[in-house]
């Protein structure tokens, strides 16, 4: 196995840089709080299932004494409503988690497509999808973001992961654009246009995979950039109508006064747990970056 990393470096840097294996275990244990979180909860709250008789749990469900700090019943307390705060935060990172995965998937794939096709044609098709693109990056994301909330009579986590998705890709295809156009200039790519290869092939079937490396970072900064784009839209109240979310916590937390009312266990774990995963995102993208980059490896 060792043999088999050494002579494909690229994956035995990766696997072999503290910051990327660091970061990824830290998101990977995140993610994986999120899919069992639901299934701890329902032992934390074995005593409310009994009483209540309740099959399912309800993030925003009354189950126990407001204002509680933690406790063997309640593990992080209960906020001013009397909800249980380990329950909303499992079901809150959850919902920031998938917001990153759609969000940052779609701005992902619609600013990789429109770079490539960018750089690669050029001419009139160039100049049309860099205009268009311009005309993103010079409206300011968050106030679009606002507008079409605002105004939406039903915001769930979907319709707020496309929105995001749907404006935060312009940095994406313009960074693609100059990667293709220099990578278009190779003898690979002319002796592709030689063989009389189709144009998409050669933009997704040879320049493409030279910019793996790239891809893999790009999509990181947008799974970061779509989740923090989330709590900013949970925290003014635009965020989904039904449901928790981190932000959604946040909001709650700081309109009830939970740092005056000395609620630490209210506010701190979902602000901990943005923070954490930000920088964790981020230290993946550096360990990458690293791994990718001759330069920058760590020997």
């Amino acid at each position: 196995m060792r043999e088999w990393l050494k002579k494909h470096d690229t994956i035995y840097f990766m696997l072999t840089n503290k910051r990327f294996v660091g970061g990824m275990l830290f998101i990977l244990s995140l993610i994986l709080l999120s899919l069992i979180g639901p299934w701890l909860a329902r032992i934390e709250l074995g005593w409310y299932i009994e009483e209540a008789g309740k099959r399912a749990l309800d993030p925003t469900a009354n189950i126990g004494t407001p204002y509680s700090p933690p406790s063997p019943k309640n593990w992080l307390g209960t906020n001013s409503f009397g909800q249980d705060v380990f329950l909303q935060l499992v079901y809150g990172l959850r919902s920031s988690l998938l917001v990153g995965i759609i969000g940052g998937g779609l701005a992902t794939v619609v600013g990789l497509s429109i770079g490539f096709i960018s750089g690669y044609s050029g001419g009139m098709v160039d100049e049309t999808l860099m205009m268009l693109t311009n005309i993103m990056l010079v409206i300011p994301t968050m106030a679009v973001l606002i507008i079409i909330a605002a105004y939406l009579p039903y915001r769930g986590v979907l319709i707020e992961s496309l929105i995001i998705g749907l404006t935060g890709w312009p940095w994406t295809a313009r960074a693609v654009r100059s990667e293709t156009l220099s990578l278009k200039s190779r003898e690979f790519v002319h002796l592709a246009r030689i063989s009389a290869v189709r144009p998409l092939k050669i933009v997704f079937g040879e320049i493409a995979p030279n910019m793996l490396s790239y891809v893999f970072m790009v999509f990181i900064l947008q799974f970061g950039g779509s989740i923090l784009a989330a709590v900013g839209l949970d925290f003014i109240g635009l965020g989904p109508t039904r449901g928790t979310s981190l932000g959604i916590m946040l909001q709650q937390a700081v309109l009830w006064n939970a740092i005056q009312l000395g609620m630490w266990w209210w506010i701190i774990p979902p602000g901990a747990i943005i923070t954490a995963l930000i920088a964790a995102l981020y230290t993946v993208n550096t360990g990458l970056d690293e791994a990718f980059n001759p330069r920058l490896r760590e020997m």
